[in-house]
């Protein structure tokens, strides 16, 4: 094979490698809500305590990225100031407790499907915050995009067969919590030059996490959890979710680190689809056509959003491409003048 033939394979396995990212994220992401949903549902597992399934997530991975760090030495610790801990992890820290609380706690009483569609607001969410926190320039035709979105979840919760208010103010309250954390990340640690992986990002953000559930845990659960003597911790479901949870950390990462967090939001379109169908044939949600109209017209709005995101980076490694083409000209140009300029000396001379 030539040299052409050499290019062609390796490209080929570089696309190769991004569809099994994807399909590895799809995976453990479907597989943690899925999950996350049996337990909590009190018409499956009836476990419906999410204060503390999440304290159980954020202690076994604050637990595995102990031992990762400091004994088995996979990674190596980012270095950060006690200043740098308070003023970024732990805000954070307390976005993302109460993000997982509350989208943990929706799952008690609305649909798997119905959750997915009302995700569908999250770039809605972050660009919002983006232009409030000024990380975000405002552009009406973004916000035209974000309205339409909004309009089609909007059409897909009047849909919604089983709506329940507590649910959709639980989870749109995840939403924006996530969207506030997914933020201030940008402007908090990225803007610092700190770049966390998943296990660093656990090491640092999981136990701070734990502590804040922990309040709100012993007014909220614990007096339950005695009263029904359901304390009872299962190891066997328990153990493996904590293990999913703590797989699809790093699963980010690959997927984000290997490809691009755009791959990402467009993966996730996928995933909530396959997760809409699963939720109406195999648990046997209740999905209507105003549901999936509704869904479909978001589902355009994101798809749209995620082709301007892709044209801008385009956009901008085009612009990088010939800033550095231009640089190097200017060098080359530079060199060739003190070149001739020496010359001249050694003629004078």
């Amino acid at each position: 094979m030539g040299k052409g033939g050499a290019l062609s394979d390796g490209v080929i396995k570089k696309i190769i490698l991004s569809y099994t990212y994807v399909a590895i994220w799809i995976f453990l992401s479907f597989t943690v809500i899925v999950y996350n949903k049996y337990i909590l549902d009190k018409k499956m597992y009836n476990w419906p305590f999410p204060i503390t399934l999440t304290m159980i997530h954020m202690a076994f991975c604050s637990s595995l990225a102990v031992l990762l760090i400091k004994v088995f030495k996979v990674v190596d610790p980012v270095s950060m100031s006690r200043d740098t801990y308070l003023r970024s992890v732990v805000p954070i820290g307390a976005l993302y407790s109460l993000s997982l609380w509350l989208s943990n706690s929706a799952y008690i009483y609305l649909s798997v499907s119905f959750i997915q569609m009302l995700k569908a607001l999250m770039p809605v969410a972050v660009y919002s915050i983006g232009v409030l926190l000024k990380k975000e320039s405002f552009r009406s035709e973004t916000m035209t995009n974000m309205l339409s979105i909004s309009f089609g979840v909007a059409i897909a919760a009047y849909g919604e067969a089983k709506f329940d208010t507590w649910g959709v103010m639980l989870q749109l309250g995840a939403v924006a919590f996530e969207a506030t954390r997914l933020v201030l990340i940008q402007i908090l640690l990225t803007s610092k030059g700190i770049n966390l992986n998943p296990i660093t990002s656990l090491y640092y953000v999981a136990p701070c996490c734990l502590g804040f559930l922990f309040f709100p845990w012993i007014f909220v659960e614990l007096p339950i959890l005695r009263e029904t003597s359901s304390f009872h911790f299962d190891f066997v479901v328990f153990g493996t979710n904590s293990v999913c949870a703590f797989a699809l950390n790093l699963a980010v990462f690959l997927l984000v680190g290997k490809t691009s967090a755009l791959t990402m939001n467009v993966a996730g379109v996928v995933k909530d689809w396959l997760l809409i169908a699963f939720s109406w044939s195999v648990i046997k949600d209740t999905v209507t056509p105003i549901n999936l109209f509704g869904y479909g017209v978001a589902f355009l709005g994101v798809a749209y959003y995620n082709h301007c995101k892709l044209q801008a980076l385009k956009a901008k490694d085009a612009q990088k491409k010939v800033q550095q083409s231009d640089e190097e000209a200017a060098g080359k140009l530079l060199e060739v003048r003190e070149g001739e300029a020496g010359k001249r000396d050694e003629a004078e001379d």
